[in-house]
């Protein structure tokens, strides 16, 4: 049987489902709701002062991580797009200064990834998706076949894929 601060959040899970649900979780509301039983089952929190205030105040901080958690997931795909298509996007632009410093790090790691490719893959890479150069006119350029430079490619895009994935894992 569920004692202190778990007694109080079953008893009071209809609420605040309804709490989740009106501060626009949607149909994730249920998972903030179990995220919010696996937390307090993962913490020995103790006493608690004010026990449903408190759970309220969770519930919400759970919400306000989703929403920034998918606002970053959002930006990045967006900026991983524009990168992707040749645009790269304005540094200068009104980022929060650790904000800045993510992405500036993120662009390193991407750079050092390319880099550990070697220097014909990471040249492929850029002259095609950065520079907007054909895969044949890259071809003739470094002297290699059309095949080569999709290779070169194909390798560059798991490397990208491999990194995005860790980085969205972080």
């Amino acid at each position: 049987m569920a004692t202190g601060l778990s007694a109080i959040f079953l008893a009071n899970r209809a609420a605040l489902l309804r709490f989740v649900r009106a501060r626009g979780a949607g149909d994730d509301a249920e998972d903030v709701i179990q995220e919010m039983w696996m937390k307090l089952e993962a913490k020995d929190l103790g006493p608690v002062a004010d026990p449903l205030p408190y759970l309220y105040r969770m519930a919400n901080n759970l919400m306000l991580d989703r929403y920034r958690s998918a606002t970053r997931r959002e930006r990045r795909e967006q900026d991983w797009a524009e990168g992707a298509g040749g645009v790269m996007a304005d540094p200068s632009e009104d980022l929060a200064v650790d904000e800045r410093m993510i992405l500036a790090q993120r662009l390193r790691e991407a750079e050092k990834v390319l880099r550990e490719l070697g220097p014909r893959v990471e040249l492929v890479f850029r002259r095609f998706r950065l520079e907007g150069v054909g895969q044949r006119q890259i071809a003739e350029d470094l002297g290699v076949s059309l095949t080569t430079v999709e290779k070169d490619l194909q390798k560059a895009y798991r490397a990208m894929l491999a990194l995005r994935l860790r980085l969205d894992t972080e």
